[in-house]
């Protein structure tokens, strides 16, 4: 089969940062389901992985961690699904990655795609998805509903990938205010289109544009980018005994400063489920199919920011290095082989 991969982690404008190579075909045993992959989405984790991870002397690692696909075959203790079942997942960090025509996953992790959707914009969405639904209600404790409430959630870095869902699944299922923050004409109109209450430029004082809207405080707080330059402002606008919430890797974080707050903090990685094998893991392919049906029901739409064309490494050369640049928006979607 075809598929995008790297032997070594190099910048992105090299030409053997990804490479267009042929694997052998997978075969599904256990609970896996052989996927054949029909559009893909790129990720941070995506480049992360590539400049950190160096695979084994001779052997390729291919990234990818959003699929839409539809199922070829199934493990012999597989229940969820049938061949021919249209499907999405994000997969799991600690094997091969989506960027082949073929590809293995636990039927646990995977959600029935959107009937409403074409592959393209259904690859979109599910591991932003699966990000933003378990830091707003598992990880943040906010409870699905229309019960009123003088809540503010603000959201740093609401125009990438996770906060364009994550905007869409706090205004349609919950009554808190949400206000977004973006830098630029073009990702604010973005976050409005999404749901957001208000905008906020993320490159000014957060404080005084909150007062201008007449907020002093705000009850949660999710960072999605560059939360070391901004952890200061958010310690000090979060209200007490508010949940703060984060989901990059900054170098360092004086948590102290949320002490006299009694703030909570909470870090959200979609992969911890798959990784360390959690009996609830299920729960991904439960809230994958919440998220479909919310789809069909016109209550979501897809994040899809731009399309790349087909899946081939120069195309996902070009993805990660947009990504890198930080000027993404929404996600980033390339289709077939």
């Amino acid at each position: 089969m075809r598929g995008v991969g790297y032997r070594q982690s190099l910048p992105i404008d090299h030409p053997e940062s990804l490479q267009d190579i042929e694997l052998a075909d997978p075969v599904a045993t256990g609970r896996d389901l052989l996927v054949e992959v029909r559009a893909v989405s790129v990720n941070p984790v995506d480049t992360k992985v590539r400049k950190r991870v160096t695979p084994p002397d001779g052997q390729w690692q291919v990234l990818g961690w959003d699929a839409a696909g539809v199922i070829r075959a199934v493990g012999a203790e597989a229940r969820l699904f049938r061949p021919g079942d249209r499907v999405w997942y994000a997969g799991d960090l600690t094997r091969p990655g989506t960027n082949a025509q073929l590809h293995l996953v636990d039927e646990q992790l995977v959600g029935r795609m959107p009937a409403s959707l074409d592959f393209a914009p259904a690859a979109a969405l599910p591991l932003t998805a699966i990000t933003a639904w378990e830091m707003l209600f598992d990880r943040l404790g906010l409870v699905p509903g229309k019960r009123p409430t003088d809540e503010i959630l603000l959201i740093v870095g609401a125009a990438g990938g996770v906060g364009s869902i994550m905007t869409q699944l706090a205004r349609r299922l919950t009554s808190l205010t949400v206000i977004g923050t973006a830098s630029r004409p073009e990702t604010e109109s973005w976050v409005r289109a999404m749901g957001g209450h208000e905008v906020i430029d993320h490159s000014r004082p957060l404080d005084e544009q909150l007062r201008g809207l007449g907020i002093d405080r705000v009850s949660h707080v999710v960072s999605l980018t560059h939360t070391d330059l901004h952890f200061a402002a958010i310690a000090e606008i979060i209200a007490p005994q508010g949940r703060f919430g984060l989901i990059d890797d900054p170098e360092s974080l004086d948590v102290t400063l949320l002490k006299r707050k009694s703030v909570s903090l909470h870090w959200e990685f979609m992969f911890t489920r798959s990784m360390f094998n959690t009996n609830d893991r299920i729960q991904q392919h439960r809230l994958l199919t919440e998220v479909a049906e919310l789809v069909d029901a016109g209550l979501v739409r897809s994040t899809l920011g731009d399309h790349f064309g087909r899946i081939d490494a120069a195309g996902l050369r070009r993805a990660h290095a947009l990504i890198e640049s930080g000027r993404s928006m929404g996600k980033i979607v390339l289709e077939g082989f």
